[in-house]
């Protein structure tokens, strides 16, 4: 790995230590706890970070109120646990959900359940909870639901049109776990992954007000094409499966803070760029739409500041978050980053070969997940196009069958982190000497 590549791996590592639990939790728990508990402390959470929240969370009670009773329980991706004394960690699958998921979110549903109005639950929600909180709606069997969440992980559906249809049709999300806590004051603490930082995006909101509709989410189906069992459908139009929404009772003794999210990491990514010698372009931490089509944009911004010096001159930066999406039509390996950096390179070969040995770039998940992958994204070097002179496979026919995972695992460019424990969605950098 060059000099750009070591760059391009410390800025994403800048963004993952932004977003890092530990250090983005006490804040928020110290006003927290402001506040005198009189009854029980219940840690409930779901997500990829739920497990080191968790642990952050522990440590914390544990020295601010020594000997104060507490106990929990935070459902998390496979190999993502933290070990906690207190409280309880389980593991399961995502992003199509198993039976270690709908357990455990039927045992936290029910530990909401039985808090009463001196009681605090601290609710710990981040990315990859709506797969992990798997509690079907009544009427719906475990096996249909996951049918769903595959059907809507390949129809290129964005992560708000996802999350829109599954709170419909679950018993835990969209605003439902607030419910089964009340009259507990709920505090929620989140690490968002989603475009807008919208909370009732992230894990799909089971302790905020639902805003989306019944008609949303039948909308949605009908826009990718996804049919369902017909007694699912029913439920679409029956009424009482409507999400609670804002001024709802079940939301009086509820907070909710944000304390990581992507325009944080991108500033830290920013921060360390300026301190190399490099000017920092923040193109968005919200950006949406297919990875290949983001990565033209991407590919012809970076051409525009190789050739003309503008949105910025070079040396420089493009910084982007967000989360695109990938609709599978080839047999191949890769998740959504490795799909926006294969079509970044095959962009610039083919329509910007004038500039391409002055670009780099290195797009992950900050997760360390690229989708269902065991790598965290991939890296593109400019000598990479030396290498496609000298002999290295065409990318294209990897692009058409999905299989960024394949191209870069033979050009030597997987991104390998494991699990980092926090999630903050994509992370894009693009350089430009």
């Amino acid at each position: 790995m060059g000099s750009q590549g070591i760059l391009l791996r410390e800025l994403f590592d800048a963004a993952v230590a932004a977003a890092d639990p530990v250090r983005c939790l006490k804040p928020c728990l110290d006003k927290v706890f402001e506040r005198p508990v009189s009854g029980r402390i219940v840690v409930l959470g779901a997500g990829k970070a739920s497990g080191a929240m968790a642990k952050a969370v522990e440590d914390y009670l544990l020295e601010a109120l020594p000997g104060r009773a507490f106990e929990g329980l935070v459902v998390t991706r496979y190999d993502h646990a933290v070990p906690c004394e207190k409280i309880e960690i389980v593991e399961a699958a995502h992003p199509v959900p198993d039976e270690q998921g709908r357990a455990a979110a039927a045992r936290i549903l029910e530990m909401a359940e039985t808090l009463g109005a001196d009681d605090l639950a601290v609710c710990l929600i981040s990315g990859g909870g709506s797969a992990l909180l798997t509690a079907p709606a009544e009427g719906i069997t475990f096996e249909e639901k996951q049918e769903l969440n595959g059907a809507l992980l390949k129809s290129g559906a964005t992560i708000h049109e996802m999350n829109c249809v599954r709170k419909h049709l679950s018993a835990i999300k969209g605003g439902r776990l607030a419910a089964a806590a009340a009259p507990a004051r709920l505090v929620t603490l989140a690490i968002s992954d989603v475009p807008g930082d919208d909370l009732d995006v992230i894990a799909s909101g089971p302790t905020v007000p639902d805003p989306s509709t019944l008609s949303d989410a039948r909308a949605i189906l009908a826009k990718y094409g996804i049919d369902l069992p017909e007694h699912v459908a029913a439920l679409l139009l029956d009424a009482a499966s409507e999400t609670p929404k804002a001024g709802d009772p079940a939301f009086a003794r509820t907070e909710t803070h944000l304390v990581a999210a992507p325009q944080r990491s991108l500033e830290a990514a920013a921060e360390l760029a300026a301190a190399k010698g490099y000017g920092a372009l923040i193109l968005g931490d919200a950006i949406e739409g297919e990875s290949r089509e983001v990565a033209k944009m991407h590919a012809a911004i970076a051409a525009q500041v190789a050739r003309h010096g503008q949105p910025g001159k070079a040396p420089l930066v493009l910084l982007s978050g967000g989360e695109t999406t990938v609709t599978v039509r080839g047999s191949g390996r890769g998740g959504r980053n490795a799909e926006f950096l294969l079509s970044l390179l095959v962009t610039l070969q083919e329509r910007m070969p004038d500039c391409r040995h002055r670009i780099s770039a290195i797009a992950c998940d900050t997760d360390g997940i690229d989708g269902t992958e065991d790598n965290a994204g991939c890296i593109m070097s400019g000598e990479i196009f030396d290498r496609l002179e000298d002999g290295l496979d065409d990318p294209k026919p990897y692009l058409a069958d999905n299989d960024g995972y394949g191209f870069f695992q033979k050009a030597g460019g997987l991104v390998m982190t494991g699990p980092t424990l926090t999630n903050v969605n994509d992370f894009r950098a693009i350089l430009i000497e």
